[in-house]
């Protein structure tokens, strides 16, 4: 005799995750995306050293409602990785090409969540487009120079003085001891982590010349600073809604970052999850509820 199925398992939504790539400036940019084409749009910006992978877990969670969208970066991912001679591995170039992705693909409006490297690359877009974004979830990405404390130390040496012992200092930033450490540090239960997350990144990164890409990034970073007080101010006038939801054992981009958003933007809802850099991998499970919570009072409605 057939058991009975339950509402639950009637209703339940399986998600499916389209493994696209676009034409942008002569190069495949490829993104994950999921989701009702008339959904409101939930932007995926990722973090070093990885890509949209890092969210895999994350988009079917939400794409019952929601077009979810993950670009990767040149440099990173399934995205093309060209010769650094010829393409400039920068901030500003990689929120053109998410802005001209995100033409491409007919999204108009975005809340996006920024992570790491996705913080400089999402504020960056949200101000030249402040009026296309409808909310911000903010995990572990920095807009305040607090947050940038010893982790950043060699690198901020880099940036004051560019020559190739100080450049070459910095190598051990692509290793896979910095990778697996960028995954376990800070967090309680390690049998939540899957190995595959840093030998997939690991993998990438030993690519031929990716190690140079990332050390032309680490450099760059250096103009994302004096872009925190732009950001702070679209924080103060545009007002979006914002959840942040941060890993406190951070030593990357430490909890000293996540507080000093309340400054401007008073109204966000702050959470701060007892894990480490890459907080989806340990704690979906409370995390999804607190977006989706958030999603639906303050983004699908408006």
């Amino acid at each position: 005799m057939a058991r009975p199925t339950s509402a639950l398992q009637t209703s339940h939504h399986v998600a499916v995750v389209h493994y696209r790539s676009a034409q942008i400036e002569g190069l495949k940019v490829f993104y994950r995306e999921a989701g009702p084409a008339i959904g409101p749009v939930v932007l995926l910006l990722h973090g070093f050293p990885t890509s949209s992978h890092m969210f895999r877990d994350l988009i079917p969670q939400l794409a019952d409602k929601y077009r979810v969208i993950a670009p990767d970066y040149p440099g990173f991912g399934q995205s093309d990785s060209p010769d650094r001679a010829k393409f400039a591995y920068t901030f500003a170039t990689y929120a053109e090409i998410v802005d001209k992705l995100l033409s491409e693909i007919g999204a108009t409006q975005y809340a996006m969540y920024v992570m790491d490297y996705g913080a400089p690359v999402g504020y960056r877009l949200a101000l030249r487009h402040p009026d296309r974004v409808t909310g911000l979830i903010v995990q572990n990405g920095n807009a305040y120079e607090e947050g940038l404390r010893e982790f950043w130390d060699p690198i901020k040496a880099y940036w004051t003085n560019a020559t190739p012992k100080r450049r070459s200092a910095l190598g051990g930033l692509v290793s896979l001891e910095t990778t697996k450490f960028q995954y376990t540090d800070g967090v309680k239960d390690l049998s939540r982590i899957s190995p595959d997350t840093w030998l997939h990144d690991q993998t990438l990164l030993d690519r031929p010349g990716n190690r140079e890409i990332q050390l032309d990034l680490f450099y760059d970073y250096r103009t994302n600073v004096p872009l925190y007080p732009h950001f702070q101010q679209f924080f103060r006038e545009r007002k979006p809604p914002t959840l942040i939801v941060w890993g406190k054992n951070d030593k990357i981009f430490p909890v000293e970052g996540a507080h000093p958003y309340l400054r401007d933007l008073p109204e966000a809802e702050l959470h701060l999850l007892d894990t480490g850099h890459f907080a989806l991998e340990d704690k979906l499970d409370e995390m999804v509820p607190l977006i989706r919570t958030f999603l639906d009072g303050k983004v699908a409605k408006n």
